[in-house]
């Protein structure tokens, strides 16, 4: 069989390089020329190049290195030595510049047009002139309060304080059966403005933070407000996640539109909901009671929980599991196009997504029978058994033995070859060698673990942190729209080492994905071994 991927037994990557050299007979019948401006000497510039007479000769065209993933189900990876040649003289210049400063507001008080009662009325008019596409693109980008308050009131319609003059609450209609619908003039203008961290805080409080403004969804789960900190767990109930799932979200009191804002003690809670919704949801089909109700779980007793749930998985009568794979995302940032394409994330403030998945789902047509649900980690338990069954070995093994002996892909030994950005006694993150975004980090598991069940208290927080490294490794450089995705091994498998893996995607202004990624051909402009540089250093100036 032939195994398509850079990871060897003998624990080095291996990749190819492409160096073309080729011929194009040339088929074109008619020559266009025409002038296509001026030089700065009033020379006429022409497109004679673009009609050559004959046959194209290409003797040396730019090598382009390919590189299996170490799965191949993400394709390959491409990266062209010109680009990544210019990068690997200055790491540093991978990195993204914040954004503009942007005001509306600022500029019309300087173009105000004469004749009008006030300069506020002028500017409210000029606001409510502007096209749908304008609004969207302000909405989106601008970093001036005041714009932005300009554009909540035009999106919905707010209740005052009449003191303070200070929002308190959202306009509502009723619908036919009397539900209590909130009025909003522009849904894509105001989902957009509430993502804007330059939205005052009260206004995101009233328009989108506060419990219930955003729908019926129930909170069931909260890490409590202590040391700064507080999360909400909400049930999705009707999910595109066959069987619901759970959100946990920022409370309302805290305001965490950025990593920067985030604390450890933040991402504890955000991370112990899914720990504690996954272990209990595990216990509730062993048949093991969980009498605490209403209070979070503390870690001790999670973790007593989880060698609960062990102890019954491993006894001869244990019943067999419905939902035996765990689900966690997170996406991170939000931006929304002005010809109206949102661009990424699902709704504002930090937040990530997790719910346990089946392992068999009814047949269509026939309900006595089963098929097999799907999970992306069972993608990965697919071909770590194919490995495994060619070369006798261990893939994950192969794969860290890659890393630790990595080689420059381009050759050279006077740069720095190290793939591994953080590392402690359970955790590994790092570059992949095959990048399947132009910034894509990877975190693994050391010691064995495939999923949070096998991962005790300790692993748990190595896992957090190292999740929460890559995160502002990657914003600390300019990433604003980043997916992470969690691939485990379904709970019970104990015949092969598969370890649990976190894929850290960020997209970039010029790399959103095209056909190219389509295709699982993913496009890079520098070498993983200067990525990997750039986010030590990111990673060492915190």
């Amino acid at each position: 069989m032939k195994l398509r991927t850079c990871v060897t037994p003998e624990g080095r990557f291996s990749y190819g390089i492409h160096k073309p050299s080729y011929a194009v007979k040339n088929m074109r019948e008619n020559d266009l020329l025409q002038t296509l401006g001026l030089d700065a000497a009033d020379r006429p510039v022409a497109n004679a190049q673009n009609f050559p007479g004959g046959d194209i000769e290409e003797p040396a065209g730019a090598w382009i290195y390919e590189i299996p993933n170490p799965f191949p189900f993400r394709g390959a990876t491409y990266i062209d030595r010109n680009w990544a040649d210019a990068k690997a003289a200055d790491p540093l210049a991978i990195t993204l510049p914040p954004p503009a400063p942007t005001s509306m507001t600022s500029f019309l008080r300087k173009n105000i047009r004469p004749g009008r009662r006030s300069e506020l009325e002028s500017v409210n008019e000029a606001f409510a002139e502007l096209p749908a596409a304008v609004l969207l693109a302000l909405a989106a980008t601008s970093t001036d309060p005041k714009d932005l308050v300009r554009l909540a009131e035009m999106a919905c319609d707010l209740v005052y304080d009449d003191k303070s003059s200070l929002p308190v609450g959202l306009r509502y209609d009723r619908d036919v059966a009397g539900r209590p619908v909130v009025r909003i003039h522009h849904h894509d203008l105001f989902e957009t403005l509430v993502n804007n961290c330059y939205l005052p805080e009260v206004y995101k409080e009233v328009m989108v933070l506060r419990p219930g403004v955003q729908g019926s969804s129930e909170i069931v789960g909260e890490w409590p407000p202590e040391r700064d900190s507080h999360v909400f767990e909400y049930l999705r109930r009707n999910s595109y996640i066959p069987w619901g799932h759970f959100a946990a979200n920022m409370a309302d009191d805290l305001v965490r539109y950025k990593v920067d804002d985030l604390s450890d003690h933040d991402f504890e809670g955000l991370r112990h909901l899914y720990y504690q919704r996954t272990f209990i949801r595990l216990a509730e089909q062993l048949g093991l009671s969980v009498t605490k109700r209403r209070k979070c779980l503390n870690p001790g007793e999670l973790e007593r929980l989880r060698l609960e749930i062990i102890a019954v998985l491993e006894g001869d009568d244990s019943p067999p599991l419905q939902f035996d794979a765990t689900l966690w995302g997170w996406n991170y940032g939000f931006d929304f196009a002005a010809s109206g394409f949102r661009l990424h994330a699902s709704h504002q403030q930090i937040h990530n997504q997790f719910a346990m998945l089946p392992r068999e789902v009814a047949e269509a047509e026939e309900d006595e029978r089963k098929i097999s649900s799907y999970s992306c980690g069972d993608l990965v338990e697919d071909w770590v058994r194919i490995y495994q069954e060619e070369h006798g070995c261990s893939f994950f093994n192969d794969y860290v033995r890659c890393i630790r002996n990595n080689s420059r892909t381009d050759g050279r030994r006077d740069l720095a070859a190290d793939l591994v950005v953080f590392e402690d006694d359970r955790v590994l993150l790092f570059v992949p060698k095959a990048q399947t975004s132009q910034w894509e980090l990877q975190l693994l598991t050391k010691d064995g673990t495939g999923n949070i069940l096998e991962t005790d208290a300790t692993g748990r927080r190595s896992l957090d942190r190292g999740i929460l490294a890559a995160m502002r490794v990657l914003t600390g450089m300019g990433a604003r729209l980043v997916t992470v995705v969690e691939f485990s091994k379904r709970i019970g498998i104990s015949d092969i080492d598969q370890r649990l893996l976190y894929s850290f995607l960020p997209k970039l202004p010029y790399s959103m994905g095209a056909f190219s990624e389509a295709e699982s051909r993913f496009i890079n402009g520098h070498y993983p071994e200067d990525f990997a540089v750039a986010c030590r250093l990111q990673l060492e100036g915190e």
